[in-house]
């Protein structure tokens, strides 16, 4: 998600987007070279195993079950790590996550739109 497209979404769900240097007491402005670092974020829809005979039946229009059930939360990869779990939402005609619950150092945190309440 762009800068643009994600400040977009932002104002969309009435998230503020004020102190966005600074997050839970971290001060990004100290971290400028490790910003501009890529990272591959990766939301997970699910797993299965398959058979290679079942893999090789496989073709146009075949389905495939996976462990998850409709409605649960996804994971979110970044670099391999979980970090989040979160839900679809449509943004912009483009799937995308909403966050539900972030990682912590000890394990998840209560959603951040609770803490508000």
């Amino acid at each position: 998600m762009t800068n643009e497209s994600a400040n977009e979404f932002l104002q969309s769900e009435n998230i503020s987007n004020e102190n966005t240097n600074e997050i839970k007491g971290i001060d990004f402005s100290k971290m400028k070279m490790v910003l501009d670092v890529p990272l591959k974020v990766s939301v997970e829809l699910g797993r299965t195993k398959l058979l290679v005979n079942d893999l090789l039946q496989l073709g146009q229009g075949s389905v495939i079950e996976l462990d998850k059930m409709a409605g649960e939360p996804m994971e979110i990869f970044v670099n391999d790590k979980l970090v989040a779990m979160g839900e679809v939402v449509v943004v912009n005609e483009k799937f995308g996550v909403r966050l539900t619950d972030v990682m912590s150092g000890i394990g998840f945190e209560e959603n951040r739109q609770k803490e508000i309440i």
